[in-house]
C-alpha cells in the first residue's frame, strides 16, 4: 500500500502519517503540497493519503477543503493530533543566544507571546520542519526553529524552551483520503457531508440546519467554501456525529435532496487520537 503525505522530512504531517499507518507493507510517498496529496490519490499514484484538514486555533485549512470540492474522494478516517512547539537550537546553545526564532507562519503566530517576550527576530520558512533543517545547516547558535520534538529528533537538534506555544490546547485534525468509499459499515461514528444549493435564497443556511436540528443530529464541523460561479453563493461542508448506516442520516439526505439541494457523501469514519 503506498500512502502520500505532505513532507519536508520532520513535519507534524510526516509524524501523524508515520504513527498512524504502522504496517510494515506501508511504501510512502512524499509530497510537496497538500494538492500533490490529493492529486496523487486521485491519479492512482497512492492508494491513500493524509492531509490536515482543521487546527483549534488556525481554523480550516482551506486548501484541504479547496481539494475536496474539485476531486472526487472520500474521507474513511480522522485522527487528532495534538501539536506542541518547541524551540529548537544547536546542541549547547542556551536560550540567551537566540537572537531569531525561524518557521512556518501559522507556528510564529500560534507562539507570538513567548516571540514578544523574548525580544526576538521572526523570519518565515515554508515549514516548520524547513526552518529546523536550516538551523542544522547553517550551524548558528543565534537562531533557533519552532517546530516539534519529532523535528528536533530528525535534524538532531536540542530543545532549548519547550511548549512555547501560546495555547496549550492545540490540536490538528487530519483526514485520511482514497478513491474508493467505505460508507454503510455500522461502526462508523462520524458523516462528512458536502451540501450544494441548486438554487440560491434568502435563509438557504438556516433551512439546512432545521433537517439536522429536527431529527436529533448534532454537527461537530461546518464550513462553507464559495462555489467560485457567482459571489455569495457557497458550498456547505457538513459534519455529522452519527453514521451514515443510522437511519436519521437516511431521513436527512433524503429531506435534503427533496428541497433541493446536491448532497455528496464524502466518507463515514471513525476518529482516532494519535
Amino acid at each position: 500500500m503506498k500512502v502520500a503525505y505532505l513532507g519536508p522530512q520532520g513535519s507534524f504531517s510526516e509524524e501523524a502519517a508515520f504513527r498512524y499507518f504502522t504496517s510494515d507493507d506501508v511504501e510512502w510517498y512524499k509530497s510537496d503540497s497538500i494538492v500533490d496529496v490529493l492529486e496523487a490519490v486521485w491519479e492512482g499514484k497512492a492508494d491513500k493519503g493524509i492531509v490536515p484538514i482543521e487546527n483549534s486555533i488556525e481554523g480550516t485549512i482551506n486548501i484541504t477543503a479547496d481539494g475536496l470540492l474539485t476531486y472526487d474522494l472520500f474521507v474513511e478516517a480522522e485522527l487528532i493530533f495534538p501539536v506542541s512547539l518547541h524551540l529548537l537550537t544547536l546542541k549547547g546553545a542556551s536560550l540567551e543566544d537566540v537572537r531569531e526564532v525561524w518557521s512556518i507562519v501559522p507556528a510564529l503566530a500560534q507562539c507570538r507571546d513567548f516571540i514578544r517576550e523574548a525580544k526576538v527576530k521572526s523570519k518565515q520558512f515554508d515549514s516548520t520542519s524547513a526552518a529546523a533543517q536550516a538551523v542544522k545547516n547553517q550551524e548558528r547558535k543565534d537562531v533557533a526553529a519552532i517546530a516539534s520534538q519529532y523535528a528536533a529528533e530528525v535534524f538532531d537538534l536540542q530543545i532549548t524552551k519547550s511548549g512555547i506555544q501560546d495555547c496549550s490546547n492545540n490540536h490538528t485534525r487530519f483526514v485520511v483520503i482514497s478513491k474508493e468509499p467505505v460508507l454503510q459499515r455500522e461502526d462508523r461514528t462520524k458523516t462528512m457531508m458536502l451540501i450544494s444549493p441548486t438554487e440560491d435564497y434568502s435563509g438557504v443556511l438556516s433551512s439546512i440546519l432545521n433537517v439536522f436540528t429536527a431529527l436529533s443530529i448534532n454537527l461537530s464541523w461546518i464550513e462553507s467554501r464559495p462555489t467560485k460561479k457567482q459571489l455569495g453563493t457557497y458550498h456547505f461542508f457538513i459534519e455529522t456525529q452519527n453514521g451514515l448506516h443510522e437511519e436519521k442520516m437516511t431521513k436527512a439526505i433524503a429531506i435534503l435532496e427533496a428541497y433541493g439541494h446536491d448532497v455528496r457523501v464524502l466518507g463515514s469514519y471513525n476518529t482516532t487520537k494519535l
